[in-house]
């Protein structure tokens, strides 16, 4: 089997998170269509309290997808989703993400918590070492 993933992580503002973690990853937030939204609120097919207005465009309240610029309207997709949950964080994720760049791991911590990101621990096994942080939300991720 051949699986394409998409991995959907659970927030309380999925518009903000998306921002956050598009220019966190280099990625782009998916372009919305409010025509569309509009349709589906005017055929019935959606309510009025199903969207919201974020930074001037009607989305979708409950979710917002990220992906590379260059696979935008592509399928399949590297694509993260940020799906609106009601409720809070409460424990450690069972599965988070690994970050990996050509940049030196301090400068990247620094940037991210310049934009609100969180430092937790830093963390070494063998000859590998790794800092583990928190998105705006809490939700942990690891940069090396």
């Amino acid at each position: 089997m051949d699986f394409s993933i998409q991995i959907t992580l659970d927030c309380a503002d999925p518009h903000r998170q998306a921002a956050w973690w598009a220019q966190t990853l280099g990625w782009v937030v998916e372009p919305a269509d409010p025509e569309f939204i509009r349709k589906m609120v005017d055929e019935g097919h959606a309510a009025q309290e199903d969207t919201r207005v974020f930074e001037g465009q009607l989305v979708w309240k409950t979710g917002a997808g990220i992906c590379p610029a260059d696979q935008v309207g592509n399928v399949p997709r590297q694509r993260m989703l940020l799906q609106w949950v009601p409720e809070p964080k409460t424990v450690k994720n069972r599965m988070h993400l690994d970050l990996h760049s050509g940049i030196e791991k301090e400068v990247v911590r620094e940037a991210l918590l310049a934009r609100g990101a969180v430092f937790l621990y830093e963390y070494a096994q063998g000859p590998f070492a790794w800092f583990t942080m928190a998105d705006p939300e809490g939700n942990e991720f690891c940069i090396s």
